[in-house]
């Protein structure tokens, strides 16, 4: 049975509710399996059931490979883990991975698909990472659960786990996605937010998404985590008649920005990179925000933030409340996760996450 928009809907409502109770918020990296626990009166008890049985007529659930594949999700941390430990740029990686894969035909691991005109072969996408940490961690269960556990889920499940590793909120999420068949060059440029987006852009492709404004600013608190290429935010710089960088976006810090055209000059090698957050890059916390009061945003598309008084508000409470970034993340990540999932015949569990199966 093909999943119901509605019901994803009816789910996500509940979930509002539900995070409180299910989420673990640290202000600073701790046991990577710690969470805190939680008083649960009759109400959210009502909802835990409301959203278990939304969730389960959706074929999505939680603990959907309880019985099929126990250990799927305890393997996944652990690929994760191990992948983080040895390169630190893995978290990044592996969440940026997730919004290009959710934002274009939904979250169904159609940019793990490999071959001429695929999503991989777009120009927003060949700068993606974490692809070597889904693979490892799909031989894995295919040893033991074979044809079980589909790379979509493994990109859900690696992106939450991800944010925790790097002292984020630990998040429940449901798992039952299927992989998609479709995967075209195509879907990517009106699907994936670019840099220079202005607030309204950016408003209207996550509306789109069935992300609200609130998800938007949140989200947007992903930067506080992983690097950029020099290309991403040359358009706040131009070049003069000596070929070197100046500086025409007047919202970002005169510091800031020599630092920036320190690291990437005119000419810079397309490998270089730059931390998203320049204070606390390996940690997933409310630096970002931060930094946007600061005028340090590192793209166009972040100033914005700060700038629209829609916006501004939400920036400068997660700025004063980490917890509230963290309680908003855990909420807002959910919906990002279930974006238009495949379930049913309306997908497959590839054997191989780089290629359909034949």
């Amino acid at each position: 049975m093909m999943i119901k928009i509605n019901f994803l809907s009816l789910r996500i409502s509940c979930f509002q509710q539900l995070l409180s109770a299910i989420i673990s918020g640290q202000d600073s990296p701790k046991s990577f399996m710690e969470t805190k626990v939680f008083n649960l009166n009759p109400l959210t008890f009502l909802v835990i059931f409301l959203a278990h049985v939304v969730a389960t007529s959706a074929q999505l659930s939680f603990g959907f490979y309880a019985a099929s594949c126990p250990t799927a999700e305890f393997i996944v941390r652990n690929t994760v883990r191990s992948a983080s430990s040895s390169d630190p740029t893995i978290p990044g990686k592996l969440l940026r991975l997730l919004f290009h894969d959710c934002f274009v035909e939904g979250c169904d691991a159609s940019v793990l698909i490999q071959g001429n005109g695929t999503e991989q072969s777009d120009p927003a996408n060949t700068s993606l990472g974490g692809f070597s940490v889904i693979d490892s961690a799909k031989k894995v269960l295919e040893l033991l659960c074979p044809g079980t556990v589909s790379c979509a889920d493994i990109i859900a499940l690696a992106a939450r786990d991800a944010v925790e590793l790097t002292g984020g909120p630990a998040v429940q999420i449901p798992t039952g996605r299927k992989d998609g068949r479709v995967s075209a060059a195509s879907n990517v440029r009106p699907n994936i937010v670019d840099t220079s987006f202005t607030i309204n852009e950016m408003i209207k492709l996550f509306s789109s998404k069935g992300l609200s404004l609130i998800d938007l600013v949140t989200l947007s608190g992903a930067h506080t985590i992983g690097v950029a290429h020099c290309s991403a935010f040359s358009d706040r710089f131009q070049v003069d008649s000596k070929g070197k960088l100046t500086l025409i976006d007047s919202s970002l810090d005169m510091n800031y920005a020599e630092e920036l055209m320190t690291r990437c000059p005119a000419g810079a090698s397309p490998s270089v990179t730059v931390n998203n957050d320049p204070e606390t890059s390996l940690s997933f916390d409310n630096h970002y925000y931060r930094n946007l009061l600061l005028h340090k945003g590192l793209f166009q598309s972040d100033s914005v933030l700060l700038k629209d008084n829609r916006t501004r508000k939400q920036v400068e409470n997660f700025t004063n409340d980490q917890e509230s970034f963290f309680a908003n993340w855990a909420q807002s990540f959910l919906k990002l996760s279930v974006v238009e999932v495949k379930t049913g015949n309306a997908g497959e569990v590839r054997k191989s996450c780089s290629v359909i199966n034949r």
